[in-house]
């Protein structure tokens, strides 16, 4: 009855924005109608014989369409005798119908696809309404024709509880990092990935266009299966396969233009002369400038004078280019798909960029009735390049860090073509010279299985994979004389090759039948795999010039290598079983077995069950009467253990090693020898992650609206950390399981899909809240963590501790009173009207270290996505908005804001608005020079400069057209799409200054974030 409720001012507009000379007709009496001449009149109604409106009506291959009425009926002018109408609703399966002239009668049957969609879960698939466990999905559309340099900046904000941060512009170097319901360990916290069921250390090279879906297991119920390396989380992707029928060709293609999303409005030379001058005198010292320089500057036409935009003259627009060819088919007997990709980068820095070719091959056979086989190749070559500096080089760090400090009235480039610079050298100089550092990787993989049918509900699974990594990493740091006065250090050449592998075999045991309405689903596996890496490094400087880069041309006295070898085996067995009673009643049970040659014998094997429930409510006969409105309704429940063994970076954690090139005394000489630097316990073993979790899964009104609801709670014990050990002990702190952390969360997914004659509409919202809590650091307190963060007992992983701040000093007065109460243990030349005032937030009349307080983390505790989809006719329009809250970063405001330190200082425009005894109610304290204020961030971090970075931002704006089929027909295509992406359009945020809030570098010194525009095709013969 609910498809009656619907809005009449809706179903009106609607009608009377058709196309064509169609329109909907008042109700009809009775369901079959008078003919009249080339009139199509019918009625629509559902399998319970309810009449449905708003159900679209067309035909075939024409725009000449309609919508049904209050009562399901509708009239469509101009059609013929012959003429095949497609009749769809959203919800419904869509039909397609031949007119014979007469009045029809049309009833479409309800789709159930949403019910019967299948998500791929570990070692399988099931179909969506079975799932007991939390698994999330994001299919293909929500990724492809979006102009991503890789696919984890893809995910943001399309999945609750899976959290992206980090990503920026740096060619290759984007992927930010991943965190599956919040951080779960003081180690590695990265989640498992898959591609295709083969382990990969990243998504940041496979091509978009090669994905069917991605799947993230969420929960112990559904990732148990993948044991030890399943605490943070499991990311299985999919690629595509062919299908049955003739071949097909796709071609999608873009290019795009890149631009920094946020650079920070900083002083001209005159400003900054100016302020600097006042704030030497105001300290009693004497000013730098003279009034007639400081004219030149504001006065612009000398060059000697400038008002330098190192921003400008550094940061280009940069251009990408990506292009995939798909071909897929197949017969009865052979399925394949084969797919190129190629994607250029040019960086929105000189000297960075990205070129990368892929190639991909899936084949389906079937050998026989009851053997098939399954055949997966891939190649990718993925070559990047940096900016790097000629000041601690190796990476464009300084580069960026050096256009924020350099002060605007060092000339950039002489005439004679020479560079100004400041002690540290020139940004412009180090990129015109090209200097670069080049990472060339290759990466394969192969994967080869075999099934055999042993009964039709019993097969056995046979799968071996390989996949070979190589990276050559080249970094020729060149000599640079600046000027007369100045030059880098000597060129040098650092060149490293990484390589790794990993050989996996499994064999499997599914079984499947069916006894009435009782449904069994077994899987029995083993599992085992081998690891191993390689790195070797050699560097010579002092070439005799830029030009000569083999590592032979430098200086062999000068000459270091190192290199080594290290590898990992671990041996599994797991296995599952499935059960559901009419659909209704499911439930799933998991148990891996895991041995890993981390570990000392006796503490290698570590055992991770799972237990999960579901109850499809909607499914009872008492639920009849609700089906009009309620499509789908069911609670899960959820209990698992999982393990981390990835944990630590050491290949041998509990083999106690010894480190060679120690030398010692003997005999009157020095010798050479080995030493053992640090102590290891053989008892180190997993840690543990134990999570429960309930669940709600909705769908109303044909599932139109459909929905989850989660809560779960992650206990992780036995995090593996370094133990305090007294001096006398004479080595370094050991390793040992004694952490515990809690996540504990709720996470809701919600969706709205329909259909109006010729529109389309759709929203999906997702919101999740994570809060993360240490429980225990082994009987300390607290472990610090570098600027300012510390890990301590009941507060989050990563927290401020800081001092608070309570507003400025209004008065010299106030600030004296202040100091003899309080003291002033920042030195810094003493409290001064316009200085920050700090709070003594114990209460204890000191002000010392003691008051410092916990804020918030750079790990959100709110994430949230929304998703908008419209279509009219051929075109359609989608924006995908994400966002964070309670969350914070602490930025170096001494160059991040800037400070006023002379060549090396480049002040923010947010300290024209700094306090004066005219100007008390100010964004800023008063101007000092260097660190010569209690204000100063390097003199104490506070809560002033904490920066609160919420942000909602417009991830992804997508407006396409799709060409009638009627127009390609006859050029044999089957369907062409143009559109225009665009990413990072703009962000809603409460910063101070222009900093993007996903910045992860406290000094802001890394790639800025991009806004990307482009335009793309997808055509498909």
């Amino acid at each position: 009855m609910f498809k009656r409720f619907r809005s009449v001012s809706m179903l009106l507009f609607l009608g009377g924005i058709s196309v064509g000379v169609a329109h909907a007709t008042p109700s009809m009496l009775e369901a079959n109608v008078v003919q009249q001449s080339n009139v199509c009149k019918g009625v629509v109604k559902d399998a319970q014989g309810e009449t449905i409106i708003g159900a679209s009506v067309v035909v075939k291959g024409t725009t000449n369409g309609t919508i049904t009425g209050f009562d399901g009926d509708f009239t469509l002018e101009s059609a013929k005798k012959g003429d095949i109408l497609e009749i769809s609703f959203v919800g419904y399966v869509s039909q397609e119908v031949k007119w014979n002239g007469e009045p029809l009668k049309i009833t479409l049957k309800e789709d159930t696809k949403t019910l019967d969609e299948v998500v791929v879960v570990g070692y399988g698939v099931q179909k969506k309404a079975n799932l007991s466990g939390s698994v999330a999905s994001v299919d293909k559309e929500q990724l492809q024709n979006r102009p991503i340099q890789n696919v984890s900046s893809g995910l943001q904000g399309l999945m609750p509880g899976v959290i992206i941060t980090g990503t920026n512009g740096a060619p290759g170097m984007d992927s930010g990092s991943i965190r599956v319901r919040g951080t779960g360990t003081l180690n590695t916290a990265s989640p498992y990935i898959l591609i295709d069921g083969v382990e990969s250390e990243t998504m940041s090279s496979i091509d978009p266009n090669d994905i069917e879906s991605i799947s993230v297991l969420k929960d112990a119920a559904s990732a148990a299966i993948y044991g030890s390396k399943a605490a943070n989380g499991v990311i299985l992707i999919t690629t595509k396969r062919g299908s049955t029928g003739k071949s097909k060709i796709s071609y999608s293609g873009y290019v795009s233009f890149q631009n920094a999303t946020n650079m920070i409005d900083r002083l001209s030379s005159y400003e900054y002369a100016s302020m600097y001058n006042q704030a030497l005198q105001a300290e009693g010292k004497a000013p730098r400038f003279t009034d007639e320089e400081i004219q030149k500057f504001k006065d612009g036409t000398d060059p000697l004078y400038p008002n330098t935009d190192w921003y400008d003259l550094a940061y280009k627009t940069g251009i990408q280019h990506r292009h995939n060819l798909n071909i897929a088919g197949g017969t009865e007997n052979v399925r394949y798909m084969g797919s190129i990709g190629y994607l250029n980068q040019t960086g929105v820095l000189p000297n960075a960029g990205r070129e990368q070719f892929n190639a991909r091959t899936n084949l389906d056979m079937k050998i026989t009735k009851r053997l098939s086989a399954k055949l997966n190749l891939a190649y990718i070559k993925n070559a990047y390049d940096d900016a790097s500096s000629a000041y601690y080089g190796g990476s464009s760090d300084q580069i960026i860090r050096q256009l924020n400090l350099i002060a605007p009235w060092i000339v950039a480039r002489y005439d004679d073509g020479t560079w100004g610079t400041i002690s540290d050298g020139s940004p412009i100089a180090w990129l015109d010279s090209g200097m670069k550092v080049t990472r060339d990787n290759h990466n394969f993989t192969g994967m080869a299985s075999l099934d055999y049918k042993i009964l039709d509900c019993l097969t056995f699974t046979a799968t071996g994979s390989y996949v070979n990594n190589m990276q050559n990493y080249t970094y020729f740091q060149k000599f640079i004389q600046y000027n007369a006065n100045k030059a880098s250090d000597p060129n040098s050449l650092d060149e490293r090759y990484y390589t790794w592998n990993r050989t996996n075999y499994d064999l499997l045991l599914n079984y499947d039948q069916t006894f009435g309405k009782h449904n069994i689903k077994g899987l029995a596996g083993w599992h085992t795999e081998k690891y191993n890496y390689k790195e070797l490094t050699a560097y010579r400087k002092d070439f005799p010039n830029n030009d000569l880069t083999d590592i032979n041309a430098g200086d062999a006295a000068s000459q270091t290598n190192s290199g080594y070898t290290r590898e990992l085996a671990m041996l599994s067995w797991f296995a599952r079983v499935n059960y559901d009673y009419a659909g209704k009643y499911l439930f799933e049970a998991n148990i891996r077995a895991d041995a890993s040659s981390r570990f000392a014998e006796g503490h290698r094997w570590g055992y991770f069950p799972s237990f999960s429930g579901a109850w499809r409510i909607s499914e009872e006969s008492f639920m009849e009467g609700a089906r009009s409105w309620l499509s789908n309704l069911k609670i899960r429940a959820s209990w698992g253990m999982l393990g981390n063994q990835d944990a630590l970076s050491d290949y041998y954690p509990a083999l106690n090693t010894y480190n060679i090139g120690a030398t010692y005394p003997f005999g009157g000489a020095l010798n050479s020898g080995y030493y053992q630097s640090s102590y290891k316990l053989s008892t180190i073993t997993w840690e543990k992650a134990t999570t429960w979790g309930v669940g709600l899964d909705f769908g109303f009104l044909n599932n139109k609206i459909n929905g989850s609801l989660d809560f779960y709670n992650r206990k992780t014990t036995g995090i593996l950390m370094q133990v305090s050990v007294p001096t006398e002990f004479a080595l370094n702190p050991y390793t040992d399981n004694v952490g515990s952390m809690n996540n504990k969360g709720v996470e809701l997914n919600i969706g709205y899909n329909d259909r109006w004659g010729d529109w389309t509409f759709g929203v999906a919202a997702n919101f999740a809240y994570n809060k993360n809590e240490i429980l225990d650091l082994g009987g300390a307190d607290y472990l610090d963590t570098g600027y300012n963060q510390r890990n301590a007992v009941g507060q989050s992983i990563n927290a401020y501790y800081i001092y608070k701040t309570d507003g400025f000093f209004n008065s010299q007065e106030e600030a004296d009173a202040f100091t003899a109460k309080y003291g002033n243990p920042f030195g810094a030349g003493g409290f001064k009207a316009g200085d920050l005032k700090y709070v003594d937030t114990n209460g204890d009349g000191k002000l010392n270290g003691d008051d410092r307080v916990y804020t918030n983390s750079t790990e959100p505790v709110y994430t949230f996505g929304l998703n908008l989809t419209a279509g009219w006719k051929g075109f359609d329009l989608s924006l995908m908005f994400n966002g964070a809250a309670k969350v914070a970063r602490l930025f170096d405001s001494h160059e991040v804001y800037g400070a006023f330190s002379g060549d090396a200082g480049h002040p923010a425009s947010i300290w024209k608005d700094a306090w004066t005894e005219t100007n008390k109610d100010a964004s800023m304290p008063r101007i000092f020079t260097d660190t010569n204020s209690p204000s100063s961030s390097r003199s104490a971090q506070s809560t002033f400069w904490l920066q609160n970075t919420n942000y909602l931002r417009l991830k992804n704006l997508q407006f396409g057209y799709t060409l009638p089929k009627s127009l390609l027909s006859n050029w044999g295509v089957e369907n062409v799409r143009f559109y225009y992406s665009v990413e990072n359009l703009f962000t809603i945020d409460n910063m101070k200054i222009s900093i993007d809030p996903e910045a992860t570098s406290q000094r802001l010194s890394s790639y800025p974030l991009l806004r990307t525009h482009a335009f793309g095709v997808n055509i498909t013969f």
